[in-house]
């Protein structure tokens, strides 16, 4: 029933007042107003994700963050970190920091590149191999349980979309990069 049709039948029954029904939220101007933002519901569910996958993973000395860049790592060894952060889509001071923290863990080795001495090389090492198969199951269940509240046709189709608007995206931001910096 909806609270239109709620506070109908409750006038007719002589009240004027609305029926409030168990569980219906109040109404939230600022509410209202940021759930039409998509940028503030990205990040939202953002901070969902990440709390999913740390209470799965029972872990805060690793973040998703590090996880990703574990887990390309283990796909690509030895990347420098330019590749890195464009598989990652991360700035260079980002993927310079994570690559600290991990390599300070001892989940990854960096050494200079013999054939461009500015650049730094990295693997992940066999701790940081073990510790990533080790969360597997985690962190698959951290991204179910992500996209579980919706119907399994609807998550099909918010990946879908998803993909396509950070694909577009992308695509618009070589596109600038293209034009103000063409080789």
């Amino acid at each position: 029933m909806t609270k239109r049709s709620s506070v109908a039948k409750e006038k007719k029954g002589g009240s004027a007042a609305p029926v409030k029904r168990q569980g219906a939220q109040p109404f939230n101007p600022l509410r209202e107003v940021m759930w039409r933002r998509p940028g503030f519901l990205i990040r939202r569910l953002t901070q969902i994700g990440q709390a999913l996958f740390f209470d799965l993973c029972k872990s805060e000395s690793i973040t998703p963050l590090q996880v990703g860049m574990l887990t390309a790592l283990s796909m690509n060894p030895w990347l420098d970190q330019k590749a890195i952060g464009r598989e990652l889509s991360l700035d260079r001071t980002t993927t310079a920091e994570v690559l600290k923290r991990l390599a300070d863990k001892g989940l990854v080795e960096t050494r200079v590149n013999p054939e461009d001495r500015r650049s730094r090389l990295s693997v992940i090492t066999a701790e940081g191999l073990k510790l990533i198969n080790d969360l597997q199951e985690s962190i698959l269940r951290s991204q179910e349980l992500l996209i579980e509240p919706l119907p399994p046709e609807d998550r099909e189709v918010f990946m879908k979309l998803l993909a396509r608007l950070v694909d577009a995206h992308e695509k618009m931001e070589r596109q600038l990069e293209q034009q103000e910096h063409p080789e």
